[in-house]
C-alpha cells in the first residue's frame, strides 16, 4: 500500500502540466488553493440577478459574456464560461469554477435528482454512492454502464482515482462539516468544493428551487426553470385544497433511542401544511437555528405526539421499518398513542431524500392521508 501511494504522487507530479477537461490541467499538490491569479481579464459587469420565489440559501447573479456568481452560506463562486479568463475584479476569497465541468464528484445525493433531470449527468464522473443505493434510476444506469464509478463516502473518499481521474468540482452536502479534513485536502489538490444547503430550506419549493441553482452551474436554467415551475403548479394546486385540524408527527429514531423530529420552520412542516393538516410541534426550535432536525427523549415526544391524528414515520435514513411491529420494537410506547389506536400510522420509502423533484408527489401521498384517501400513495405506506 506505501508503494503504491509513492507511485501515486509521484505520477501527479509527472503529469502536472499535461492538458485535462479543465484548463488549468490536472490539479497537483503544489498548486495554489483556488487563488489563481494568471491569465485575468477586465472588470465584470453586471447583468441581472436570478429571480427566486422561496429559496434562501443561494443567490446567482448574472454578468456580461457569461459569468455567473453564485453565493450560499458557506462560499461565494464565480463560474467561469469555457474559454473565458478569470476576471480581475474577482475576489481572493471567491471559488473560481471553470465551465465545462467533464469530472464531477457528486456526494449530495439529493442533487443527482436535479442534474439528472436538467441534462447535466454526463459531467458526473464519480459517485459518494454505489449503484445499489442509488433511487435515481439514471445514476444508477450510469454507474451499471460504467459511465459513473464510484469515488467513497463523502469521509472517505478515493483521492487516488478522484485526482487521476481529473475530477474537476465536488458537490458536498453539510454532512462534509463532520469531516473537515476532506475539504481541506481536496484544496491541497487545487479541486473546488461545493456545499450545498438544499435542506435546510424552510419552504418545499425552496428546496425544490435548488434545480435553479445547477442550472446556473452548468448552463442549462431553461431546463431548471421549466422543472421548477411544473413542481410549483403541482403543489400550489394541492395547497389550494380544503385545510383540515388534524395533526401530523413527523419523526425518525435514532440508533440511540432518541426521537428526531424536524423544527417548526423546516420544509417538511411546511410540506404538511400544505397538504392541508398541521405539525404537531408548533413551536419547536428558533428560527435562528441552522439545524433541519432536533432529538427527544421518547417521553417528551410522548408527551408532545401521543394525541397527534397521524404519525409518519421517516424511512429514508434506514429503511428498516415495514409493518408496524418493526416500529413498535423501536419503542413500546408508540403502541399507547392515538394515531396507533386508530390506525393512522404511516411510513415514506426509504428513497425520498435522493428524489427533492418528488416533492409534489410527497404532499400529494400526505394530502391522500390527511383526506383518508390512502389506497394509491406513491412514495408513503400504511403500517399494518
Amino acid at each position: 500500500m506505501k508503494k503504491r501511494f509513492i507511485l501515486f504522487y509521484i505520477f501527479i507530479f509527472l503529469i502536472t502540466g499535461l492538458p485535462g477537461c479543465s484548463q488549468n490541467g490536472s490539479p497537483s499538490l503544489n498548486d495554489p488553493v483556488l487563488t489563481q491569479t494568471e491569465n485575468k481579464t477586465s472588470d465584470l459587469t453586471y447583468s441581472h440577478s436570478l429571480d427566486l420565489e422561496y429559496a434562501k440559501c443561494f443567490s446567482a447573479d448574472y454578468y456580461e459574456e457569461g459569468y455567473v456568481h453564485l453565493k450560499t452560506d458557506h462560499a461565494d463562486y464565480l463560474v467561469v464560461p469555457e474559454g473565458m479568463d478569470i476576471p480581475e475584479s474577482v475576489s481572493s476569497s471567491w471559488i473560481i469554477l471553470k465551465r465545462p465541468f467533464c469530472n464531477v464528484y457528486l456526494v449530495a445525493s439529493a442533487s443527482m435528482d436535479m442534474i439528472s433531470s436538467i441534462g447535466a449527468l454526463d459531467s458526473i464522473a464519480f459517485s459518494g454512492k454505489k449503484a445499489e443505493d442509488w433511487a435515481v434510476p439514471e445514476a444508477a444506469d450510469a454507474m451499471n454502464s460504467g459511465d459513473l464509478v464510484y469515488a467513497g463516502k463523502y469521509s472517505k473518499p478515493d483521492y487516488e482515482l478522484i485526482v487521476t481521474g481529473d475530477c474537476d468540482l465536488v458537490i458536498e452536502n453539510t454532512m462534509i462539516f463532520h469531516s473537515p479534513e476532506v475539504i481541506e485536502q481536496f484544496e491541497k489538490f487545487n479541486i473546488p468544493v461545493i456545499i450545498e444547503y438544499s435542506n435546510y430550506e424552510d419552504h418545499p419549493l425552496g428546496r425544490v428551487e435548488w434545480i435553479k441553482f445547477y442550472g446556473a452551474l452548468f448552463g442549462l436554467e431553461e431546463e431548471a426553470d421549466l422543472i421548477y415551475e411544473q413542481q410549483k403548479k403541482m403543489i400550489m394546486s394541492i395547497s389550494d385544497s380544503e385545510k383540515t385540524d388534524l395533526t401530523v408527527a413527523y419523526f425518525y429514531i435514532t440508533s440511540n433511542n432518541l426521537f428526531q423530529v424536524r423544527r417548526s420552520s423546516d420544509y417538511v412542516p411546511k410540506m404538511i401544511e400544505l397538504a392541508g393538516g398541521r405539525y404537531v410541534f408548533e413551536n419547536l426550535g428558533s428560527a435562528e437555528d441552522n439545524r433541519s432536525t432536533l432529538n427527544m427523549q421518547a417521553e417528551e415526544f410522548y408527551n408532545g405526539a401521543k394525541d397527534a391524528d397521524i404519525l409518519i414515520y421517516n424511512s429514508a435514513i434506514d429503511g428498516s421499518v415495514t409493518c408496524l411491529e418493526d416500529l413498535y420494537s423501536k419503542c413500546e410506547l408508540l403502541r399507547d398513542f392515538k394515531a396507533s389506536a386508530e390506525g393512522r400510522v404511516y411510513c415514506t420509502s426509504s428513497d425520498i431524500y435522493q428524489q427533492p423533484l418528488s416533492t409534489g408527489y410527497l404532499i400529494e401521498d400526505f394530502h391522500d392521508i390527511i383526506t383518508g384517501d390512502d389506497d394509491d400513495l406513491k412514495y408513503v405506506f400504511k403500517l399494518e
